[in-house]
C-alpha cells in the first residue's frame, strides 16, 4: 500500500516511518512538511493511504483536501493530531480514523489493519472514499489562503489579492491584478469561508472584493455596476436583490 506522511513536524514524520517500516506491505513514497506540498504530491502520486497532520500553518490537513481538484479521487486518510478536541472532531467527520500524537504502535496497527480491509474490498474501499469525500466537502473552515490553480501548479493567494470570483459552467476563477487562477470551491463555500474578509456576493455568479472597487456606477432599478482594479477593468453588475445589501456594506451609497 503507497503512503503519504504530510505532518509539519519533522520529529513526528520520522516517528511515523520508523513505525511503517515495520509493515512489509506499506510502501512510503513522499512525505510533505505542508498542506501545499502535500496538495502537489497526493495530485501527482495518487497514494492509496495518507497520513495527515491536522494542524499545519498557511493550509490545514482540511483546507488541503477540500483543494484537491474535482477528479482526483481521494486517498484513504488518517488524521494524527496533538490535541484531543481536534482528534474528536475528525473521528465524528468519519475519517478513516484518526492517531494522537506521539503516535502507538498499538493503535497504528489497529488503524492499518482497517486500511488492508478496506484495500482487499474494491466496493467498500469506494464506498469510503464518496462517504469522505462528501464529508470534506460539507466540512466549512475559515481559510486565509486560497489555493488557485493555472495549468499544473498550484498557488496560495491572499484573499487580499483577489479583485474577485466568478463562476460560468461550473467553473469558478479567482481574478487578480493582472491574472485568473482556478479554484475548487464553489462560491457559497468561498462565501463562507471568506465571511471574516471584506468580500460580497454582487450577484450569484460573482464574489467580489470590496477593497478592490476602483468605481461605483448607478445602473437600472436602483442597482449598481461595479469597476474593478484588475488591469482589465473588469465589470460586475449588482443585482437588485443584492443592491440594498451593498448600500449596508458602503455607507453613503
Amino acid at each position: 500500500m503507497r503512503c503519504l506522511i504530510i505532518d509539519d513536524e519533522s520529529a513526528s514524520r520520522s516517528r511515523m516511518k520508523r513505525l511503517l517500516a515495520n509493515e512489509t506491505d506499506i510502501e512510503v513514497i513522499g512525505e510533505a512538511e505542508d498542506g501545499m506540498a502535500g496538495l502537489e504530491m497526493i495530485v501527482s502520486l495518487a497514494p492509496a493511504l495518507v497520513f495527515l497532520d491536522i494542524e499545519m500553518p498557511i493550509l490545514n490537513g482540511i483546507q488541503m483536501l477540500k483543494a484537491i481538484p474535482e477528479g482526483k479521487p481521494l486517498p484513504l486518510v488518517v488524521f494524527i493530531t496533538g490535541y484531543d478536541e481536534h482528534a474528536l472532531a475528525a473521528f465524528e467527520a468519519d475519517a478513516l480514523a484518526y492517531l494522537l500524537k506521539p503516535v502507538e504502535e498499538e493503535r497504528l496497527s489497529t488503524v492499518l489493519n482497517r486500511a488492508r480491509q478496506l484495500t482487499r474490498d474494491p466496493a467498500q474501499y469506494a464506498d469510503e472514499q464518496q462517504r469522505f469525500a462528501q464529508m470534506v466537502q460539507q466540512r466549512r473552515t475559515r481559510i486565509d489562503q486560497v489555493v488557485g490553480k493555472k495549468r499544473n501548479r498550484f498557488v496560495l493567494l491572499r484573499p487580499s489579492e483577489i479583485i474577485f470570483f466568478s463562476a460560468e459552467d461550473g467553473l469558478v476563477k479567482a481574478h487578480t491584478a493582472n491574472d485568473q487562477f482556478s479554484v475548487d470551491m464553489t462560491l457559497n463555500e468561498l462565501e463562507e469561508s471568506l465571511s471574516h474578509q471584506r468580500f460580497f456576493r454582487a450577484h450569484r455568479s460573482a464574489l467580489i472584493n470590496l477593497d478592490q472597487i476602483n468605481e461605483i456606477q448607478p445602473s437600472f432599478r436602483s442597482s449598481y455596476m461595479l469597476l474593478m482594479r484588475n488591469t482589465a477593468s473588469s465589470e460586475v453588475q449588482v443585482s437588485e436583490r443584492q443592491a440594498k445589501s451593498l448600500r449596508e456594506r458602503i455607507p453613503g451609497l
